[in-house]
C-alpha cells in the first residue's frame, strides 16, 4: 500500500522547517503511520543520522523503508521514554507527533472508525489489545458516555445521543457501524447530521483509544526526551488536543497551571517558536481537506 493512500501528512514542509533538522541529529517521528513526514526526515539525515518511527497499529509496518537509519517501533508514544532508553538513546534532537487519523483507518471498512461502511464497531488504533467501541457502549452507564460526549463533542444535545444509545442497548448490543449510526440519528440536528455523526464517532474513538491521556503522557515525556535546543513539533487536529498543546508550551504542564519565579516570569522548559498555531494554506486544503483543522505548534526545550 503507498503512502499516498495510507495517509497525506499535513503541514508537511512546515513541520520539517519547524524540527530545524541537522544532518547528524537523532529525530522520532512519534506517529509513524504511512510514514511520509519520516520520509521528509531522512531526506533531511546524512548518513550518521537517526530516526525512531512509532505506532502502535501493526499496520503500519508496511510503510517502514529500507533504510538503516530507521527503526520502527510497535508501541504507542505514551511510552516514549522506555523506549528510547531501551534502544539506547537518552536524548534527542526533534520529536514530530501528528495527532491526526490516518486515511487508512477511515477508509478501511473492517476498523469500524467511519459510518461510511458497515462494520464491525472496533475503532481500536492497535487491534492487539484494548477493548472496542461495541464493548465499550455494552460496559458504559449512561452519565459516564454523556460526559465523554460532552467532553470530545460540540454536541448541544450529548445527553439526548447517551440516552438513545442506553435506550438501544436494552434491546441488544449496538455491534456495528451502522447500528450505532441509526442508533444516534434521531438524536441529532437534521441539517447538521454528517458533522454531529462524526463527532459521535470521533468522541468514542478518543475514549477507546486513551487518546487524551496518551497525549498528556507523550507531552511530559518529551520533555525528559529531548535535548537542550531540541525541537517539538504537534499537529492537532481539534481543540481539546490544541488546548492541551498549547498549555503545556506555555507552562510546562497539561493542566495550564502557571508557576512563577520571583520575577513574575512563568517556568516553562520551553521556548515556543510559534506564537499562533500555524495552519494549512488554502492551496493545501484545495489538496487534502482533511488539513483545514490541521494546528502546528513548534517549541524548543530551554
Amino acid at each position: 500500500m503507498s503512502e499516498e493512500i495510507y495517509h497525506i501528512p499535513a503541514l508537511f514542509e512546515e513541520a520539517l522547517d519547524g524540527l530545524a533538522i541537522h544532518p547528524g541529529g537523532v529525530y522520532v517521528d512519534v506517529t509513524f503511520g504511512g510514514g511520509g513526514h519520516s520520509r521528509g526526515i531522512l531526506s533531511r539525515l546524512g548518513p550518521e543520522g537517526k530516526l525512531y518511527g512509532f505506532d502502535r497499529d501493526m499496520d503500519a509496518f508496511r510503510n517502514v523503508p529500507d533504510d538503516s537509519r530507521f527503526t520502527f517501533v510497535h508501541s504507542n508514544y505514551r511510552y516514549l521514554t522506555n523506549f528510547l532508553r531501551y534502544h539506547g538513546e537518552e536524548k534527542v534532537d526533534g520529536i514530530l507527533a501528528d495527532l491526526g487519523v490516518s486515511f487508512h483507518h477511515f477508509d478501511s471498512a473492517d476498523r469500524g472508525f467511519s459510518f461510511r461502511n458497515d462494520a464491525p464497531l472496533d475503532m481500536r488504533m492497535n487491534r492487539l489489545g484494548g477493548i472496542t467501541a461495541a464493548e465499550y457502549l455494552a460496559s458504559c452507564d449512561e452519565k459516564e458516555l454523556t460526559g465523554i460526549l460532552r467532553t470530545y463533542t460540540d454536541l448541544k444535545k450529548p445527553y439526548a445521543v447517551a440516552k438513545a444509545i442506553m435506550s438501544r442497548r436494552a434491546k441488544g448490543a449496538i455491534t456495528t457501524t451502522f447500528e450505532l449510526a441509526d442508533t444516534v440519528r434521531p438524536a441529532l440536528n437534521p441539517r447538521q447530521e454528517k458533522k454531529e455523526m462524526a463527532q459521535v464517532f470521533q468522541a468514542l474513538r478518543i475514549e477507546v483509544n486513551g487518546e487524551m491521556e496518551a497525549l498528556k503522557r507523550f507531552l511530559q515525556a518529551s520533555a525528559d526526551a529531548l535535548k537542550e535546543g531540541g525541537r517539538l513539533a504537534v499537529i492537532t487536529y481539534h481543540s481539546i488536543e490544541d488546548r492541551i498543546v498549547k498549555n503545556f508550551i506555555k507552562t510546562g504542564n497539561v493542566e495550564g497551571i502557571e508557576e512563577k519565579d520571583f520575577f513574575g516570569r512563568v517556568e516553562t522548559p520551553w521556548k515556543a517558536v510559534t506564537r499562533s498555531p500555524l495552519t494549512a494554506s488554502e492551496e493545501e486544503v484545495e489538496r487534502n481537506p482533511r488539513s483545514r483543522s490541521a494546528k502546528l505548534r513548534i517549541a524548543e526545550k530551554i
